[in-house]
Order: C-alpha cells, then sequence, then structure tokens
C-alpha cells in the first residue's frame, strides 16, 4: 500500500478540490439567502439579514417592529374570576324581560330541546363572553348575531345573570352510566391536550370557560369541529383551536356524548 495521505493540504489536488467545493458552497449560500429574495419585484426587505431570514422561512412582520395582526376580530371581552360579580334581584328581572326573545331557541326555562345550548345554571362569565363576542363579530351566527348587535353591557349582564339563577335541570341527553373517556380526565400531553375537565371541571372553571354537563352533543361536536377548522376563533390564547386540531373524531364524539348525558 502506499503510504500517501489522501487528506493533505499540501497536495495541490486536494487543496484546490477543497478551495473549489468551498467557493461553490459560499455562492450557493449567497445567491439563494440573498441574491435571490432581494431581486423578486414583490417583497421589499429592511436589509440583508430581513431576506436571510425570508428565505430561510422565519416569518417576519409586514413592518420591521410591528406584529401581524389576524385577518378576523379577536375577543375583547375581559374577564376575570370575580366577574361579573353577584347579581342582584333587580338585574335577573331585567334578564328575565330580555331573555324572552332568547326562548325560541334555548326553551322558556333555559332547556333546549333542540341542538342550541342548555343556558340555566350556565356560568354568568361564560354568557357574559360569548354576547359579547356576538356583539363585537368576534363569533360570529346568523341567529346570534342579530340578538346580540343591540344589546348594551348591562343588557348582557342582566341576560347572564338571569341565566346563571335558573336551576340546572337534568336534559336527558344520554347515558349516565357512561365511563369517563380519557380525553375528558387525563388529555392527551403526547399532542398537547390538557384534559377538558381543567377548564370545564365540576368543582371550578376558568373565566369565560362554560358548563358542559347536559349540552347537546350534536351542538358540543361542531364548536369542537368549528374551533379545529378556525371558523370559529373567539378563544383568546386559541387553547381551544389548539386543542380541538388535534383531536380526532372519535375523541370529538366521546366527549360530546359524555357531556350530553350529564345533568
Amino acid at each position: 500500500m502506499s503510504g500517501q495521505r489522501l487528506f493533505w493540504l499540501k497536495d495541490k489536488w486536494f487543496a484546490a478540490s477543497l478551495a473549489i467545493t468551498g467557493g461553490l458552497a459560499i455562492a450557493a449560500t449567497v445567491a439563494g439567502l440573498v441574491v435571490l429574495p432581494l431581486v423578486q419585484p414583490d417583497l421589499k426587505f429592511a436589509g440583508i439579514w430581513d431576506a436571510i431570514c425570508s428565505a430561510a422561512g422565519v416569518p417576519r412582520a409586514a413592518n420591521p417592529g410591528q406584529s401581524v395582526p389576524p385577518g378576523f376580530t379577536t375577543s375583547k371581552v375581559v374577564l376575570a374570576s370575580a366577574m361579573p360579580g353577584a347579581p342582584d334581584a333587580a338585574s335577573i328581572g331585567r334578564g328575565a324581560t330580555l331573555a324572552q326573545r332568547c326562548a325560541i331557541c334555548h326553551g322558556p326555562e333555559g332547556i333546549s330541546d333542540a341542538s342550541s345550548p342548555n343556558l340555566a345554571g350556565q356560568y354568568a362569565s361564560a354568557i357574559t363572553k360569548e354576547l359579547g363576542d356576538f356583539r363585537s363579530g368576534a363569533r360570529v351566527n346568523d341567529v346570534m348575531t342579530p340578538f346580540a348587535l343591540p344589546l348594551n353591557d348591562q343588557a348582557i349582564r342582566d341576560i347572564s345573570a338571569y341565566y346563571a339563577w335558573l336551576p340546572r335541570m337534568y336534559a336527558n341527553h344520554g347515558d349516565t352510566s357512561m365511563a369517563t373517556p380519557a380525553i375528558l380526565s387525563v388529555g392527551a400531553p403526547m399532542r398537547g391536550i390538557a384534559p377538558c375537565a381543567a377548564c370545564h371541571g365540576g368543582l371550578s372553571s376558568k373565566a369565560g370557560s362554560p358548563w358542559l354537563g347536559g349540552q347537546p352533543a350534536v351542538y358540543m361536536k361542531a364548536q369542537l369541529q368549528a374551533f379545529a377548522s378556525g371558523v370559529r376563533h373567539n378563544d383568546i390564547s386559541q387553547q381551544m383551536r389548539n386543542i380541538a386540531r388535534h383531536m380526532g373524531e372519535a375523541e370529538m364524539d366521546a366527549a360530546a356524548t359524555f357531556y350530553a348525558a350529564q345533568p
């Protein structure tokens, strides 16, 4: 065997091939990350670094230093755990009068026999948020939007107080002996899905998160699908969209069916 080393900088052929390869790599990098982005007529960059970030696939703002707003109306409702507070009898009475127009879909006692959500005993903060979102356009529905648009803040608080004051009633929507699905009790950590009970639990709830027991399964699955597709986007920090888009059809069915069977 020859004792000559294969990789030796003093070997002119090895040195030449190394220089050519390095030169091609540098030229390709400059052309791909700087030259090609800069010559695109429909793009304007603030500088070379901006062009490099764009070519590398890093999201950038339309104007450097500014965030890119979403292409839809976001929720503007501000809630805290103590809101909207304990209502008085006058507020409940005003809410009962205003809620008469809601009875056609949500029932005279807040219990729906169709695919509309049950509102009797619902958390006041959840109703306040949804009515506020319907009014602002953060959540859109052909029926609810016209009802919510003329409501002022006091009217929304009164309606929320009235429905929260009503007792929860058994909706008779399923088998109460059904075992709790894993997606509700433990979630799916490997897919970034928190358990549903973390926000919609029976002992406590996050402000604005609705009580789901006894809600129609058709309605709940429709909302999960709307969150998954992005059609519904009034979850302030995208928690429901992030969860729903990683859920399978069977998990959506199981969650909706279980909650529908609860009083």
